[in-house]
């Protein structure tokens, strides 16, 4: 099964912003031991690291689908990153996210396989 897992954090950018050599090491020591972790039971098919909100566009609805500036929902909490892992079963994704960061909130989301033909 395909999983989207989100990370997400209070004030996540100006968090990373301010954290020093060591805390950030340890966010990456997470990443590493995630991925690694996945790998031994599936397969990372992809992730990323997002760009502040502030560079985000929010497309609305209606005819002329106007852009706003910020993220598609206001919240103190900020989508810092994502994986696309293949694993299993949900209990497995769920398992593994727990090596993610303990400050992050992380949301594991199944994916829907969609034909696009």
């Amino acid at each position: 099964m395909k999983f989207l897992v989100l990370m997400a954090e209070e004030d996540h950018f100006g968090r990373w912003d301010r954290s020093g050599d060591a805390d950030r090491q340890a966010v990456f020591d997470c990443f590493r031991q995630y991925t690694e972790a996945v790998r031994g039971r599936g397969a990372v098919l992809g992730g990323e690291a997002l760009a502040s909100t502030a560079e985000a566009r929010t497309l609305r609805p209606g005819r002329d689908r106007p852009a706003t500036e910020g993220p598609y929902a206001e919240t103190v909490e900020q989508t810092g990153g994502f994986y696309l892992v293949e694993l299993p079963d949900r209990d497995t994704a769920v398992e593994l996210a727990r090596l993610l960061p303990p400050a992050y909130t992380v949301e594991v989301r199944p994916i829907i396989d969609v034909p696009f033909e």
